[in-house]
């Protein structure tokens, strides 16, 4: 059965994650957030190699012709369209304020700001929440698990992986019923995406694959305690 909302690239590669997830244990290491290196390194070659061959070049080439205004106001709308989910997700984890945060954002952004191509929300003082189902399971104590790469989606760990089901539930596309406007939809979002991390690559020092394991446990680890954790990687 199709999971709506969900591509079948991407039900490809949570099924291909999955079955990988019940094999890993025989590969793994010493490491505690991450016994599978030897499976998430390859993994990391195989996507950094289809990245650096098809996504990075369309990113700097969106980049290069786009102006700067237009490529921020793509870049709200799916900003806009995410906050459903930082909605949903704030209710779930009883975050009441957040959640009205959210709501207020999208009314706003999606009238005043023209479908979010104007963040009039935080103009207003309505700062932007982050929040996905893996944190939300997070929050209510699930722990997440080793560190997995998974096939195109790339960095998560085995909670996160499960919960980027729910979230494609709560995305545009997942609305769409026309095949070909849902791809250019979802598309231009993959698009957008890698281009806004073109920035963030120059940060990158020393072992590429061990940056960016620590850097995304680090940081969910602080988006599932709201702020409040001790630097243990």
């Amino acid at each position: 059965m199709r999971v709506p909302g969900a591509s079948w690239t991407e039900l490809l590669s949570l099924l291909v994650a999955c079955i990988a997830l019940l094999l890993l244990p025989a590969m793994a290491q010493a490491n505690e957030e991450d016994p599978w290196q030897g499976y998430n390194r390859f993994m990391y070659r195989v996507n950094d190699n289809i990245d650096a061959y098809t996504l990075k070049p369309l990113a700097k080439g969106y980049q290069a012709v786009t102006p700067q205004f237009f490529e921020d106001g793509v870049h709200n709308v799916y900003r806009n369209i995410g906050d459903v989910g930082n909605l949903a997700n704030n209710l779930l984890q009883g975050k009441l304020h957040d959640a009205g945060v959210d709501g207020s954002r999208l009314i706003f952004n999606t009238t005043f700001g023209l479908l979010g191509f104007f963040d009039v929300g935080s103009a207003m003082g309505l700062q932007r929440n982050d929040e996905d189902f893996g944190q939300t399971m997070g929050v209510w104590g699930l722990n997440s698990g080793p560190y997995v790469v998974l096939p195109l989606l790339g960095p998560s760990t085995v909670r996160d992986a499960f919960g980027k089901v729910p979230d494609s539930m709560l995305v545009a596309p997942a609305f769409i019923d026309h095949v070909p406007t849902r791809n250019v939809v979802r598309g231009v979002q993959t698009l957008d995406l890698r281009t806004s991390l073109l920035s963030a690559e120059r940060l990158i020092v020393g072992d590429k694959y061990i940056f960016i394991r620590n850097a995304y446990l680090q940081n969910r680890e602080f988006k599932v305690r709201d702020g409040e954790v001790e630097d243990d990687f």
